[in-house]
């Protein structure tokens, strides 16, 4: 958790969460706060409830899990305030939190030292589509593909499809880090090949790390240079 993030819970009167990510909140940040939390598909109603909480005068911070701008609720809580208009009433801030593919990132080594793309495989808001057309377009054009929301009970086929469609830019060779829960308990962490995905090592809380035609895996770890040996003698 980010400094910030912690003194702006500590500090609140409310906190509202999805009730995973508030359990993941130290117990001793949460004491003597009005603690708020609704379960999966309820977006909407626990975002609603933070800015009724707001507009009775609390302090309130919504809980997200990685950073809130990146496949969080920064932007639902933003179309929601301006629906209602609200912004003149509520000051509204964004605390910048540690994104998950920048964790993953850390312990894979240095794999996005060069361009990247992050596509999210959930198609709950995002037709599959649009979907598959932005990993075409990330993998021709060389990028470095982070893949968010990879794979969950009814959505078991889209990691398949995503490498197949990956596959036909990359080489079989490329690494591919696979990170579970980073930083959490039960963290994983893998690299492996591009031919070598088992999607059965994948589920919602994975962040895949696909290298570019330049990333090589090093011992464990997983590096994408960023040119300086082109340039430089080193």
């Amino acid at each position: 958790m980010a400094p910030q993030a912690r003194e702006s819970i500590k500090h609140a009167d409310c906190v509202v969460g999805y009730t995973g990510y508030v359990k993941l909140v130290p117990a001793d940040l949460l004491e003597g706060k009005d603690v708020l939390s609704t379960g999966m598909m309820a977006e909407v109603e626990r975002c609603q409830k933070a800015i009724d909480e707001a507009l009775s005068g609390k302090d309130v911070v919504m809980v997200c899990s990685g950073d809130p701008g990146i496949y969080a609720m920064a932007g639902l809580l933003m179309e929601l305030l301006e629906a209602r208009d609200l912004f003149k009433d509520i000051q509204f801030e964004v605390v910048p939190g540690i994104p998950a593919f920048t964790a993953a990132a850390a312990l894979l080594g240095a794999p996005l030292m060069h361009d990247f793309a992050s596509v999210s495989l959930s198609d709950l808001l995002t037709p599959w589509d649009k979907i598959e057309k932005r990993l075409k377009c990330a993998a021709d054009g060389d990028f470095v593909i982070a893949i968010y929301n990879p794979r969950s009970k009814k959505r078991a086929g889209h990691l398949k499809d995503a490498i197949k469609i990956i596959k036909e830019f990359r080489d079989g060779t490329t690494p591919v880090g696979i990170v579970n829960k980073a930083y959490r308990e039960g963290q994983r962490v893998q690299v492996v090949s591009l031919a070598t995905v088992n999607e059965d090592d994948v589920d919602m809380q994975t962040v895949l790390i696909i290298g570019n035609s330049s990333s090589r895996a090093v011992g464990d770890k997983m590096l994408t240079p960023r040119g300086y040996a082109r340039k430089y003698d080193i």
